[in-house]
């Protein structure tokens, strides 16, 4: 039972969760999103829950019609280096734009994240859906959806390099004969591509996991191909199991054909549970999160995906405008999911942006039946373990860790202790070897 596949299991802690209207509910902390106690208390449950990594997102673009959390938030990385300091085991993911940022700074801030976590550091690698973000960096223009990828592969071939710049055993430090450092291992990146240019070497060592674990959350083709080549965990949204299989066939299937192993790539679907005593009081609990939601939240919440389109202008019980290609440069795979879903369900736009606030998931019942869904899951090759995303916080993560997690535990597909002392090591994912040692030792065995 040793060698037994085990779930990995993230949690998002965004505020009071997910839902737009999460804040109005009744124990909700209306300053959540910036408030570092509640995230310390939240996370070190978490961590006592044994849960793989606690994540933390962003976004470089807000209007009076943005989700409350994302009004007034930390800067994610901020927040992941107080964490760190609260907690010893629990990795910590943020997400970080590679449109809007710069390697070698990136590289720098990630690898210090993971030193002072102690090998802990994940990032969730975004390319900045929203149009608006192009405005507050000074440009002219938000780049195309598939540039953005392209640029994103460059971004990621560069901040790799430059985590590289010293190998393992570089830092001498011998005080007899004063040498700090061995030149010979210390190395210049020297990258030159298309959109970035680094010389290096980077200022700062590797940490015990070598790297940052690398996360990654797009299902459009780019995503998917961007994902198989780079990532180390996906996140996904597949609302249902045929097409959990699918999507996690396709990207181990593209992971392999990149020349990695499947199993470098673990799969990681969102999964929003709303957990009942009963099956009555589970969808109790989903109808009262749904009823907080007014209709002209739900236009805005809808609007996020479509350049903050308004809706307004549109007959709420008509059904939902045909948009055609419209904000496919921003969100792809979700405007195709909402135009689809609208089409196939023949949903009014009332419907679809009521739904599009309050997902119903299958993971919604008593603990056995969610902890049921999630077994289905695992094991059908629909995922490799979930991210936790919850309508409302804390009430929804409170309620999977007490009562679905020890479900998980006893069953075995979950773990007692942490198996690891690294991000990468709890995830099962291998160490990655400094690119210059793996070169030279590859040339002196030639």
């Amino acid at each position: 039972m040793a060698n037994q596949r085990k779930l990995h299991i993230g949690t998002f802690l965004a505020g009071t969760g997910s839902n737009m209207a999460s804040w109005r509910h009744p124990n909700a902390v209306p300053d959540a999103a910036i408030n570092l106690e509640y995230y310390k208390g939240l996370t070190r449950k978490a961590e006592a829950a044994k849960l793989d990594f606690a994540f933390f997102g962003d976004g470089l673009y807000i209007s009076e019609k943005s989700h409350p959390n994302f009004l007034n938030r930390f800067e994610p990385l901020t927040l992941l280096a107080a964490l760190a300091m609260e907690t010893s085991h629990i990795g910590l993911a943020a997400t970080l734009s590679t449109t809007y940022s710069d390697p070698f700074t990136v590289a720098r801030q990630f690898s210090s994240i993971d030193h002072l976590s102690d090998g802990r550091a994940g990032w969730n690698i975004v390319t900045s859906p929203l149009e608006g973000s192009a405005l507050n960096y000074g440009k002219p223009e938000h780049p195309a959806h598939d540039l953005r990828y392209r640029m994103a592969d460059e971004f990621i071939e560069a901040t790799k390099g430059l985590w590289d710049s010293w190998e393992d055993d570089a830092f001498v430090r011998n005080k007899e004969t004063g040498q700090f450092i061995d030149p010979s291992k210390l190395h210049r990146v020297n990258f030159k591509g298309e959109f970035f240019s680094v010389q290096g070497p980077l200022n700062i060592s590797r940490s015990r996991q070598g790297q940052p674990v690398l996360i990654q959350a797009g299902s459009s083709e780019a995503g998917r191909g961007f994902a198989a080549r780079v990532a180390d965990a996906v996140f996904t949204g597949q609302a249902t199991l045929a097409d959990g299989t699918e999507f996690y066939a396709d990207v181990k299937r593209r992971a392999v054909a990149a020349g990695r192993k499947a199993d470098d790539i673990l799969i990681l679907p969102g999964c929003s549970p709303i957990v009942g005593r009963t099956t009555e009081e589970a969808e109790e609990k989903y109808q009262e999160i749904a009823s907080l939601v007014v209709i002209n939240d739900a236009l805005n919440y809808l609007g996020r995906y479509f350049n903050d389109m308004d809706f307004t202008r549109f007959e709420l019980d008509e059904p939902f405008p045909d948009l055609g290609d419209f904000a496919r440069n921003g969100w792809e795979s979700a405007t195709d999911h909402i135009k689809q879903m609208a089409r196939d369900e023949k949903l009014t736009l009332r419907q679809m942006a009521l739904r599009s606030t309050t997902p119903r998931n299958e993971f919604i019942g008593t603990a056995t039946q969610v902890a049921d869904k999630m077994q289905a899951w695992f094991e059908a090759r629909g995922a490799d373990g979930f991210m936790l995303n919850d309508s409302v916080l804390p009430d929804g993560f409170n309620d999977f860790v007490d009562q679905v997690l020890p479900i998980l535990k006893e069953r075995g597909l979950f773990r007692a202790e942490y198996e690891a002392d690294t991000l990468r090591g709890n995830l099962g994912l291998s160490k990655p070897q400094n690119s210059f040692t793996a070169e030279a030792s590859k040339a002196n065995n030639r």
